[in-house]
Parts: structure tokens; C-alpha cells; sequence
């Protein structure tokens, strides 16, 4: 790896989630671009999440371990990460899925030979080992956020520059607030893609978008819309 690169901060907001969190983790030790800080928020887990991430920080001091003494929800999770942060590039990773080796290496050369300001990349489901997105990949981001948001959160690599700019995730959005970030990214003229290769390995089930359906239906309606979220 060039020496080079910047520093990324993982972030990663977990709840209860000892039976995967183990394995998210691990696919980010595993790397290859090994510049990179893990920030890793519990949003007061009551299983044994927290002790499993406690040994994790005690194994490799890039990752730091914080702690919600009452459930904030991940909007609010990850900007009291981004407080912290120590790194020119924001990546997320969530607690049931897992990164390919190369993940952060070929996300960071894309949206550098892209000169872009943000990129995703593609998933497959670790039940159906569908590619997601699917078509919808091949049209652009521009388009189809008018209508679903084109991007799976947990493959998001960001510049922090420009995650301030938005004034990071918006609160108001308690769910869809992945949906809402790249709304408002793309609205605002930044430049976005999506790298064609599969490099996260995504759980589609029994995870916030399957738990919550309506919910994120309701968020991503008042995205589209341009509504504020009734609290």
C-alpha cells in the first residue's frame, strides 16, 4: 500500500448485536489499505455487544470504543462519531455485514482517479447472493434518487470535507438518513458513483430496512418530498 494515503475513519453504530458484530469487525482488520481509524459506537446494547468490542479495542489501537448510555438511533450515533474523527475520508460499515479485503483500497483509488467527492460500491446478499443494486446501477445516481436511494450505506466512502459541508447526517431523519445524505449530495452538485464491483457482503434480513419497512417508507417519502419528518 502507498504510504501515501490518507487516514479513513470506519464508523460503525452497533446495537445488539453480538452474533455479527465479530465478523464486521474483522473484515475491516483484514484490509488491505491499512491507514485507517475504526470508531465504533454501542447505542446501549443489552446483550453482550459491548464486551466483545471492549476485547476488540484492547487487541488493535486503531479501533475506539464509545458508548450510548440510552439508544440515540444511528443518525445520531454516527455524528457523535464524526466528533471524533481523525481522518480525511469517512467510510461506513454496519455490524451484520462484512467488507471485502480490498474494499477501502479500490473505493479510495476510484474516487480519486474519479475525482469525486463520494462513491459506493456494489453488494451481494448473504442469503440470495443477489447484486444490489441490480439494473438500477446502470442509471445514473443523478436520476435515480428522484425516485430510491441508489446507494447500500454500509459501502459509503466520503470526504470529510465535504460530509461538514452537509453539516453531516441530519437528525431529523431517523431512519433513510443514508437516503437523505446523498439526496442532498447530489442535489447539491458533488459528485458521486458507484464502483462496479461487489466488495461488501450485505445480511438482508432481520436488519433495519426488513425491521422497520414502513418506517423507512415514511423517511424516504418525506426525502423525496422534501418533507420534514413529523417527531
Amino acid at each position: 500500500m502507498n504510504s501515501l494515503n490518507p487516514k479513513i475513519s470506519v464508523l460503525m453504530s452497533v446495537k445488539n448485536s453480538e452474533l455479527t458484530v465479530s465478523t464486521s469487525i474483522e473484515s475491516i482488520l483484514r484490509q488491505s489499505y491499512t491507514n485507517y481509524e475504526f470508531l465504533i459506537i454501542d447505542d446501549a446494547s443489552t446483550d453482550n455487544t459491548h464486551k466483545i468490542l471492549k476485547k476488540y479495542e484492547e487487541k488493535d489501537s486503531r479501533i475506539k470504543i464509545f458508548q450510548n448510555k440510552e439508544n440515540q438511533g444511528l443518525t445520531k450515533s454516527l455524528n457523535i462519531l464524526i466528533g471524533f474523527i481523525t481522518g480525511e475520508y469517512i467510510a461506513r460499515q454496519d455490524s451484520d455485514d462484512e467488507s471485502m479485503v480490498d474494499r477501502l483500497q479500490m473505493q479510495y483509488d476510484y474516487l480519486v482517479k474519479k475525482k469525486l467527492d463520494a462513491c459506493a460500491t456494489r453488494s451481494i446478499s448473504m442469503q440470495s447472493n443477489r447484486i444490489i443494486p441490480g439494473l438500477s446501477f446502470y442509471i445514473s445516481p443523478r436520476i435515480l434518487v428522484n425516485f430510491k436511494n441508489p446507494m447500500v450505506h454500509g459501502t459509503l466512502l466520503i470526504s470529510r470535507k465535504v460530509l461538514e459541508e452537509l453539516d453531516n447526517y441530519d437528525e431529523r431523519f431517523y431512519y433513510s438518513q443514508d437516503y437523505k445524505l446523498i439526496y442532498d449530495l447530489l442535489k447539491r452538485g458533488y459528485k458521486f458513483k458507484i464502483v462496479d464491483e461487489v466488495l461488501y457482503r450485505l445480511n438482508t434480513v432481520d436488519n433495519i430496512s426488513s425491521k422497520f419497512k414502513n418506517e423507512q417508507s415514511y423517511y424516504a417519502k418525506c426525502v423525496r418530498k422534501k418533507f420534514s419528518p413529523e417527531t
